[in-house]
């Protein structure tokens, strides 16, 4: 079985989130995005402590699709320096985690 990867990452409003998870999902190149709720995240940028209202997303995939997932978020992105942290799944519900792996094969489409 494919490892599966949760990827978190912070958009700055709700329609960019969308739009990235609707291509990653069409692509094949996920199996699922869940966009929470918007937060507060404090951090430092350029030696200044900013605050910003962002989006954040939790995204489902696998090793095997993680490098042209990074990549295709990299490009849908809107910022300079994208937080994007994959964590492995060392543990689930087996139906789901294939059913992640199954998702992100690529496709044959016609």
């Amino acid at each position: 079985m494919n490892e599966v990867l949760l990827v978190i990452s912070n958009f700055p409003d709700r329609a960019s989130a969308e739009a990235a998870a609707d291509a990653l999902v069409n692509a094949n190149l996920v199996a699922c995005v869940n966009i929470l709720a918007g937060c507060t995240s404090v951090y430092r940028w350029e030696g200044k402590v900013e605050h910003a209202n962002e989006v954040p997303l939790l995204i489902k995939t696998t090793r095997a699709a993680y490098a042209q997932m990074e990549s295709t978020l990299r490009k849908l992105h809107p910022y300079e320096l994208p937080e994007i942290i994959a964590v492995p799944v060392t543990a689930g519900l087996s139906a789901y985690l294939d059913w992640v792996a199954q998702e992100t094969q690529p496709r044959n489409i016609k």
